[in-house]
């Protein structure tokens, strides 16, 4: 939106104080009050008050590293591509007709469900998602979380 007022300065062209009073008033630094963010404790308070009430103090909660769980993840359909991989290794086994992937055993803790499943799997994990479960179900397996 165009802002349709002369600017202040235009109109005070050709005076030397700008509406400021005797020459050299608001004019030199000593009326910033100090440099940058310096004062908002002190002599800016009030404005702080008013327009940063957050700027200050502590806020929210920080957990410790050690107890944040740190997830190894891996989708659906990266899972069907390293099938015939686990398989050559013999980190899965067949039964029934279907893949049986341990993934803690592999090393993983959560399954997501990005990607296609083209095959039935019997999946054992720690967590999953709902998607990463209906796909797995859609293509004939079943997802077990041992957490629980």
């Amino acid at each position: 939106m165009v802002v349709r007022r002369e600017k202040k300065r235009k109109y005070y062209r050709g005076s030397r104080t700008y509406g400021w009073g005797r020459v050299g008033q608001h004019r030199r630094r000593g009326r910033k009050a100090g440099r940058g963010r310096v004062g908002y404790h002190k002599h800016k308070w009030t404005w702080t008050v008013k327009y940063a009430p957050d700027l200050f103090g502590k806020h929210g909660f920080t957990r410790p590293p050690e107890i944040i769980p740190d997830h190894r993840w891996i989708n659906v359909g990266e899972l069907d591509e390293l099938i015939p991989e686990l398989k050559k290794k013999g980190l899965i086994e067949e039964v029934e007709g279907k893949m049986l992937v341990d993934l803690v055993k592999i090393g993983y803790t959560k399954l997501l469900g990005r990607g296609h499943v083209t095959q039935a799997l019997l999946v054992k994990t720690l967590y999953a998602t709902k998607t990463a479960i209906e796909k797995i179900e859609g293509a004939g397996g079943k997802v077990e979380v041992l957490r629980g």
